[in-house]
């Protein structure tokens, strides 16, 4: 595990990232506003460790990990990484050969493993697309390096002259990996790696992509929703509400002891395989999820919140340090004690 401190010089740092979009009405296509997907997010990374992402579908955790790619082109903010041949660099302000050059050191793995594979190109040309693009091999040595990286992820190099088709869910996750770990990147941005597949698929991909974390050196950002699965492969967990990042602790502080209300229902929804538990009831959510074009005043949360109290109509709340290593985004934070799921940590 990776040290849950931050070093003299995190491996990636994000600095009040923020990502609208435009929304445009009548016929000459006026903006008459905004839908705040990622709204003022701030934190680091640490070469070699994990820091999962959680939160509800729409809260803006996969905007976020493309932004930090600049798959998709940041509002503003700061996305600081220390390229191992360029130095430190800002890649929200890159373009051209130097975002190309940054890429080979920050990939991502995607969420659905049959759309994200061409269906009409073989093994070689999707692993090895990576390494022709950016020309870091051709020809026969090509073809030894994307034999080299099948079997890194349990694929046979026969299979290269296949096509997608050809391989089960679980597989052609693998083949998505072998991708984004071609060019040898330090960085990798995981979108729900596991989510379309079986669960024990899911085990067996957890399991890989730690050995090749360790093998390869690699420091993860891993989107998802499942915090069980988030519990078994983070250092570090961050939650995201409505764009806003609402709570960050080591993994197993954020289990044991949640700051924030909304980490505390996602943690009741946790399904635990104790069937004595079975008849306990959860934290129970009312209302919807706010709206990122019109989010509530004071804490986006409130409208849901059991906790809430006046000023959380009205202030919007800071996120600060509570604990040593343990930020939350609640005016509450240092006077509720709230339910963790500390039995996912014992799985």
């Amino acid at each position: 595990m990776a040290d849950q401190v931050i070093q003299k010089e995190p491996l990636l740092e994000v600095r009040e990232l923020k990502k609208y979009f435009p929304i445009k009405r009548g016929f000459f296509k006026r903006v008459v506003g905004y839908v705040r997907a990622v709204d003022d997010l701030s934190f680091f990374i640490n070469e070699g460790e994990t820091l999962g992402l959680v939160g509800e579908s729409g809260c803006g955790k996969t905007t976020a990990g493309r932004s930090i790619l600049k798959a998709i082109t940041p509002t503003s903010g700061e996305i600081l990484f220390r390229d191992p041949q360029m130095g430190k660099v800002n890649v929200a302000e890159l373009e051209g050969d130097d975002l190309v050059r940054v890429r080979r050191n920050m990939r991502m793995i995607f969420q659905d493993p049959y759309a994200s594979l061409n269906p009409r190109m073989t093994l070689l040309d999707i692993v090895g697309a990576p390494m022709r693009a950016m020309k870091l091999a051709q020809g026969k040595e090509l073809e030894d390096r994307v034999a080299e990286m099948l079997r890194r992820v349990g694929l046979r190099p026969e299979y290269m002259r296949r096509y997608p088709h050809a391989f089960s869910g679980g597989q052609r996750q693998r083949i998505g990996l072998a991708r984004a770990l071609a060019p040898n990147p330090k960085f990798v941005v995981c979108d729900e790696p596991v989510s379309a597949l079986d669960v024990s698929v899911q085990a067996q991909i957890l399991n890989l992509m730690q050995d090749l974390q360790e093998e390869m050196g690699l420091t993860f950002l891993f989107v998802a929703h499942d915090l069980s699965v988030v519990a078994h492969i983070s250092d570090r967990v961050a939650v995201m509400y409505v764009g806003k990042m609402v709570e960050l602790a080591p993994t197993r502080e954020l289990y044991t002891n949640p700051l924030h209300p909304y980490t505390e229902a996602l943690m009741s929804a946790i399904p635990l395989p104790n069937p004595k538990r079975r008849n306990e009831k959860g934290v129970l959510l009312s209302g919807e999820v706010a709206n990122p074009a019109n989010p509530p005043s004071g804490c986006y949360f409130h409208p849901r919140c059991n906790y809430c109290v006046d000023i959380c109509k009205t202030q919007e709340p800071v996120f600060e340090e509570i604990t040593p290593g343990h930020f939350a985004k609640c005016h509450r934070a240092r006077e509720l004690s709230l339910s963790g799921a500390i039995e996912i940590l014992k799985q």
